[in-house]
């Protein structure tokens, strides 16, 4: 009698996810540096930020960490991020949008992120910026709990 053969087992593969290809944790807290030192130098972004950044640098890092796949440490400290609400009390036009995203460009390379690595990145990050953008919409603009840009 003719068993049917059984294939032989190949071995398990898993491409890492995108925070393992960035380089971990270590690179989005250069990222984030390198993107907050853009917006100090910039008078039109920063006024949209708190004069001490050090609460908006630390939930960055937690965000991208978690929004580029790592650990979730930003929800279990913060709860959902929520970040077009917590904008609302901003007034972000399209250019201030465009400030951010290309600040954050410039931090993803100066953090020596490959280009694969940045179109993954960006063809979410463009989005999300453009998502933010509510200067000429009917939105609350009262201050909700941790107001600030992060």
């Amino acid at each position: 009698m003719n068993e049917p053969s059984i294939p032989s087992r190949q071995p398990a593969t898993r491409e890492p996810g995108l925070f393992e290809r960035l380089g971990g944790r270590p690179v989005v807290e250069r990222i984030v540096r390198e993107f907050y030192d853009r917006v100090e130098a910039d008078p039109e972004l920063r006024r949209l930020f708190p004069d001490d950044l050090t609460e908006g640098r630390e939930k960055q890092a937690l965000f991208l960490e978690q929004w580029l796949g790592g650990e979730p440490r930003y929800s279990e400290q913060h709860g959902h991020p929520r970040l077009r609400m917590r904008h609302f009390p901003f007034v972000i036009d399209e250019r201030a949008a465009g400030l951010w995203l290309r600040y954050m460009g410039e931090a993803f390379r100066a953090a020596g992120v490959p280009e694969r690595e940045m179109q993954e990145v960006f063809a979410g990050l463009g989005p999300l910026a453009k998502h933010m953008v509510n200067a000429d919409q009917d939105v609350p603009r009262a201050p909700l709990k941790e107001t600030f840009l992060q």
